[in-house]
């Protein structure tokens, strides 16, 4: 394993940081999610504007797939863009952001709302300290 300072991948306890990475296709609840966010003790999220295949797809008119016809009238045409937000967290922290996440969007299960997932974090350079 590379270690940019002394960072095993695991916080003080030993429980391994995850990535948490969420979609956000409702992009007017980025603002009340980050607020919730700071009122359970979350901050250090990164937020990068993104658009997913399927849009790109459906907006290229000189795309020839024969599935992008219903698509186009699948997708919101209101929507153009996502928000893809990252934080790094501890095991713990996960089902609290998902949580936030549900209640904020609405529910995650819910079509056109947005996607969340982890990977483990095993380097981290560039930070003093982890958060944690």
């Amino acid at each position: 394993m590379i270690v940019g300072f002394p960072y095993t991948g695991t916080d003080k306890e030993g429980q391994m940081m995850k990535l948490f990475i969420l979609v956000l296709n409702k992009t007017n609840t980025l603002e009340p999610l980050f607020e919730s966010m700071m009122k359970a003790g979350i901050s250090g999220a990164t937020v990068l504007d993104s658009t997913g295949m399927m849009r790109v797809l459906a907006d290229d008119e000189h795309a020839d797939y024969p599935m992008l016809g219903l698509l186009r009238h699948v997708y919101s045409p209101e929507r153009r863009a996502s928000k893809t937000v990252f934080v790094v967290l501890e095991d713990e922290q996960v089902p609290v952001l998902t949580d936030i996440a549900d209640r904020v969007t609405g529910g995650l299960d819910k079509p056109d709302t947005g996607i969340a997932f982890t990977v483990p974090v095993d380097f981290m350079k560039g930070l003093s300290k982890p958060h944690v």
